[in-house]
């Protein structure tokens, strides 16, 4: 019998809840599910690929099923590559579904074998996203409650040595 493998690809920068409670959800789903960091060329990273594989690891390490990953390139590339069947996208709302279809089309057109499955964000995150918490952050609102608490500790720590430099 094949084992369902899924990827869950993202730049995570910063981890949120509402990733969390995706892969959670996911990982009840899938034999295998893959959280792959991967480079986006578009934005400048608060956190190095490292920095988001590590605190993704810790953040996820009570699921036995998820294992974190990094990678540059092609999408479709590395779920053929790991063999997988699936890739998971969260939604938010109807912009999302509008920008992640597109992509979903083109990793199909790219890996006929892939499939995308789409996530709703549970009502407690649907309105959280990186961007958001990375603005509310370096303006010091609080963000408590919106990301893992390690994560909100980094934050502090990565935001304290961006200004003192």
């Amino acid at each position: 019998m094949n084992k369902s493998i899924a990827i869950y690809p993202g730049s995570f920068d910063p981890v949120t809840n509402g990733h969390i409670d995706i892969v959670e959800r996911a990982a009840a789903i899938f034999d295998t599910v893959i959280i792959a960091v991967f480079k986006n060329y578009n934005k400048k990273p608060l956190f190095t690929m490292e920095e988001r594989v590590e605190i993704l690891q810790a953040m996820t390490a009570h699921l036995p099923n998820v294992r974190v990953d990094s990678f540059e390139g092609l999408l479709s590339d590395y779920v053929r590559r790991e063999n997988a069947q699936v890739i998971i996208r969260g939604l938010r709302g109807v912009g999302d579904f509008e920008i992640e279809s597109q992509m979903a089309l083109m990793n199909k057109k790219l890996n006929p074998r892939a499939e995308t499955i789409f996530m709703m964000a549970s009502s407690r995150n649907i309105y959280i996203s990186s961007s958001i918490i990375k603005e509310v952050a370096k303006l010091g609102g609080s963000v408590s409650g919106l990301v893992p608490g390690l994560v909100e500790e980094k934050l502090r720590e990565k935001l304290r040595g961006e200004q003192s430099s």
